[in-house]
């Protein structure tokens, strides 16, 4: 199995990277918060999955390995394959699911493109049990993890960053979006909603877009 590519991204798409190896494009199917961690002429680093059905071989690639692991544990959902499992974490990270399962949120699944109220209800099922290692920390976690911003200590500041709005932008560009729309489309999210993350800002950007 090809557990990971790393090498010069010659290509972007709206669902899809090529990374070059060793003279070799291999063409990686990603979602659009793992094409923000990419620039197109730069290196990238992917961890994947090579799933092999009948009629093609489909190379899935990752920023992280909760992503990974959770798409993985998605296709051993009854009748969810890999596309759909990608498009549940097109809308929803790692964390997401886990809180949506554990809440018994069906709603929140339902945001997945192709997740219907038969699928959402069988994902709580089937997951229930299983997503527990994929949670968010809690407060009481946050803040004892905070309660070393005194010293210094890792955890100090449980906020993540704000978003690079120069990232996000590069993002969309790589996805065939022009600067000047990606570029309005950035600055419309960030502006009703400062505190956003780099990978919510892109999502927030790609909805904004009609993407």
């Amino acid at each position: 199995m090809i557990a990971s590519v790393r090498g010069t991204v010659i290509d972007m798409g709206a669902s899809h990277v090529v990374v070059e190896c060793g003279g070799v494009g291999h063409l990686v199917t990603v979602t659009a918060r793992t094409a923000a961690t990419l620039t197109r002429g730069e290196e990238g680093f992917l961890l994947t999955t090579l799933v092999v059905r009948e009629d093609a071989m489909t190379l899935y690639g990752f920023a992280a390995a909760p992503e990974r692991e959770m798409f993985e544990l998605l296709q051993t959902v009854s009748g969810l394959g890999p596309r759909l499992a990608m498009a549940v974490l097109q809308v929803l990270d790692p964390a997401d699911v886990a809180a949506a399962v554990a809440g018994g949120d069906a709603k929140r699944l339902q945001a997945a493109n192709g997740v219907g109220k038969r699928m959402a209800e069988r994902m709580l099922v089937e997951l229930k049990d299983k997503v527990a290692s994929f949670a968010a920390p809690t407060s009481a976690d946050a803040a004892g993890s905070g309660a070393g911003a005194a010293d210094g200590r890792p955890g100090a500041n449980a906020k993540g960053p704000a978003a690079d709005a120069d990232q996000v932008v590069g993002a969309l560009t790589g996805l065939g979006f022009s600067e000047q729309e990606a570029s309005a489309a950035v600055e419309e999210v960030l502006a009703a909603d400062p505190a956003l993350d780099t990978s919510a800002a892109l999502r927030a950007s790609l909805k904004a877009l009609g993407a």
